[in-house]
Formats: C-alpha cells, structure tokens, sequence
C-alpha cells in the first residue's frame, strides 16, 4: 500500500460490516485479485480476549493436534498488536508452576530469534541457506505453484482443505503449514519460495522472518535433512479428520512407512534418520552439516 495517506483514511465505524466495505472500496484491484474476508478479528481489544484464554499448560499437552489448545495469538503478534513480552509475562503469572509455561514461552524465544535472524540477514532470506539434502538441486524444483494446489482440487481432501483455510481464512494450523510445505517441495518438486510467496500473500501472521526460514527447514535449505511425513503421522495429528472420508484413503501420496516413503521421494540422498515425530514450522534442527 506504498504512497497510500493513511491520515486521510476513515478510522470510525459503526460496524465491523461498514468497515469491510470501506475498506473494498478504497482497494477494488485487491478485491478482484482475493475477495475473502477471515473470520479473525483485529485490533487491541481482540488481541486481549484472545490472550485471556491461553492456557499454557494446555497447549503444551496438545499444541500438534488441529484440535490443540493453540494460542491464535500469532496476527496480533505479527503486527505488534501484541509483544511477546506481554504473552510471557501472561503466562507466567497464569500458571502454578513454572514448567507449565516452558513450551510456550520457548515458542516465544523460537519468534524472537528468527526477527534478529532476519535483521541480520535482511533479503538473505530469500536465497538458500544451504544446499538441499534431497539428492536433488535447486533446479529440479518448479518456480510455479501448481494450479490444483492453488485451486484446492488436488483430491486429496487433507491438501485441498488445507488450501482453502489459507486462502479463505488467512490462518493454518502449525502442523497444516509443516505438510502443506512438504508436500509441494517433495511430493510436487516446488522451489521452496514459490510456497513461501504463497503463504506470505494469504496468511494474517505470516512475516518473512519465521514464513520463509521456515519452509526452508522444511525444504532441507535450513536444516540438516528435509521434512516430510506419512498418512499415519497426518491422520494422528489430525483424529482423522480428512481422513475419514477421503476417496483417496489407502491409495494416496502418503501411504507407506517413513523408510518406503523416503526412498521413494529421496532415492539420490543419503539415508538420513527420521524419528516420525512432530517438528515446529518456525524453528530449525539443533545439529546442521
């Protein structure tokens, strides 16, 4: 919105409806491009009714399930509606014990440091932080986002759902982001900042900070073996709910053990270690090569 004079804007409405008006009418070239409006409410006041139902121990316990007690807390922090101070010191005064609010508070220090990251990198970001540990190189992956994907109708009812909370809601679930990511850099073979130009144009929380060294975790650009995952791992994280009545369920991209899948996406790479388990978006292994 470069050259716009935000002091001749209006900044009183009657209604959250008036406001969404307005705001198409001042921008009708955004409006042809994406019309949806999400779900999420901003500003100050909303930013505190969000906060006040944190549950620090909670979202420890069950932070990786789609029905985890996450904190939604990540629009308000993206754009300093909030400050991760005053999310720790929240939770801090919230809890009995101290351990309660470990995991939470570690995410905060996971957000702080990709910001001095990428003040330190500035459009660094943007290029590969190392080689891929894919068996393949930076030319074998497409700089152009799948129509299918785009359009939500790959079939799988995981990916196309996952699609369409991005581009109608402007938010995913942690987990949704980690297998959004893998599967179009391994399963579709796309550059890893092709996505993270996608993710960036849709999601209310995304920054470049976090958005992109995260898909390159997950691309294996930023860590030490790439990111991918099998139905089981999905279906768990998720209870089965695209699972459950997927035409594709027995037959899709998935199936197989984490050992079947790997030689099938990687067979140029070296065999590398997978434990199966769950893995932050926003935050890299602790060992690199």
């Amino acid at each position: 919105m470069s050259g716009i004079n935000n002091s001749n804007m209006r900044q009183d409405f009657a209604s959250r409806d008036e406001l969404i008006a307005y705001v198409k009418e001042q921008f009708p070239a955004a409006v042809e491009r994406d019309c949806h409006v999400s779900e999420i409410i901003g500003g100050r006041k909303a930013a505190e009714e969000v906060l006040e139902k944190v549950d620090p121990a909670q979202y420890a316990k069950s932070r990786n399930f789609l029905t985890g007690k996450v904190t939604r807390l990540s629009p308000y922090l993206r754009y300093g509606v909030l400050s991760l101070a005053e999310v720790r010191d929240f939770a801090l005064k919230k809890v009995r014990s101290l351990s309660d609010t470990e995991k939470l508070i570690n995410e905060l220090g996971w957000r702080d440091y990709w910001q001095r990251l990428y003040a330190q990198k500035g459009d660094g970001i943007w290029k590969d932080q190392e080689e891929y540990k894919t068996g393949y190189t930076a030319a074998n992956y497409t700089s152009e986002l799948p129509d299918d994907v785009e359009a939500a109708t790959t079939g799988m009812v995981c990916i196309d759902s996952f699609s369409r909370d991005l581009q109608e809601i402007g938010y995913l679930h942690n987990h949704g982001r980690m297998w959004m990511a893998a599967y179009l850099v391994h399963w579709r073979h796309v550059d890893w900042k092709a996505g993270a130009k996608w993710f960036l144009e849709h999601l209310l929380d995304g920054d470049p900070a976090s958005n992109n060294l995260s898909w390159q975790w997950v691309a294996s650009t930023f860590s030490h073996k790439p990111y991918f995952f099998n139905r089981e791992n999905l279906e768990k994280y998720t209870e089965g709910v695209y699972c459950q009545g997927c035409p594709l369920y027995g037959k899709c991209d998935f199936e197989g053990s984490y050992e079947q899948i790997e030689q099938k996406l990687f067979p140029k790479a070296e065999s590398f270690d997978r434990s199966g388990g769950s893995r932050s978006f926003q935050r890299p292994t602790k060992k690199r090569r």
